[in-house]
């Protein structure tokens, strides 16, 4: 592998470990601490992720709990996860809160199915641009003349390869959590 392509290699697997912790937000009708990944508090000041000012478990398929190292922060918890718009009411008994995880309904299996198709195809649009920026990097260098024509017709090739494997990953990751959600 030379250059470009390792280059480009390692750009499409940031994009495709991306497209894995968006999946992990979706819901899939089950109960999971992920989905609260990448939500922020408000701490002293400053934003802090969820799971540093709280323990989270799910003790049943269909409820997350959160119990806050500090209680005063219940609030701004409760304040986060509707600003998150997750779809789910917390419930505040003073010193946890619960979030239950409401069964899918037809309606909501249908709005994660699209949010799922728009997730795969922003990934396909991000594995995409980094084959087009690297096939623009090489054409370039073959126009100033540091690659030879067909050292630059090869290199493209390997990074059309590279880039068909990002996508049939991309397209096999997302069957698989279309099944996880029915």
């Amino acid at each position: 592998m030379n250059n470009w392509t390792q280059m480009c290699d390692e750009e499409m697997k940031k994009r495709l470990e991306g497209l894995e912790k968006e999946l992990t937000r979706v819901r899939t009708g089950r109960a999971a601490v992920t989905m609260l990944d990448g939500l922020k508090v408000q701490y002293y000041g400053s934003m802090t992720p969820l799971n540093q000012v709280a323990a989270l478990a799910t003790p049943d398929a269909r409820t997350i709990v959160i119990n806050p190292y500090e209680k005063s922060l219940i609030s701004d918890i409760e304040k986060a996860i509707h600003m998150a718009d997750l779809g789910i009411q917390p419930m505040n008994d003073g010193s946890i809160i619960r979030l239950s995880v409401p069964p899918l309904t037809e309606e909501t299996r249908k709005g994660i199915a699209k949010s799922l198709r728009k997730i795969g195809e922003d990934a396909k649009i991000a594995v995409r641009k980094v084959r087009q920026d690297a096939n623009g990097k090489v054409k370039a260098e073959e126009k100033q003349k540091e690659l030879s024509e067909d050292d630059s017709k090869r290199i493209q090739k390997e990074i059309q390869q590279i880039t068909d494997k990002a996508v049939s990953a991309i397209d096999e990751r997302m069957t698989q959590k279309e099944k996880k959600k029915k």
